[in-house]
């Protein structure tokens, strides 16, 4: 579990990453979110960081997500 600063972070970088991405592709915004919830267990907390993670995600999900 992250703490309230923690997740309101990785909320900001979810939604500035996934902005031009439909909220109705929920199983891209959920790839993109797993990854960054990934990254964040391993302790990458700088929003830079996380919204690099958020990018490399968007750009490697399958197609079919997109």
């Amino acid at each position: 579990m992250f703490d309230t600063a923690t997740t309101a972070l990785l909320r900001a970088a979810l939604d500035e990453v996934c902005e031009s991405v439909s909220h109705r592709e929920i199983g891209t915004r959920t790839h993109v979110a797993a990854k960054m919830l990934e990254a964040a267990t391993r302790g990458e907390l700088s929003p830079d960081g996380l919204r690099q993670v958020g990018r490399e995600a968007l750009s490697r999900a399958p197609t079919m997500w997109r």
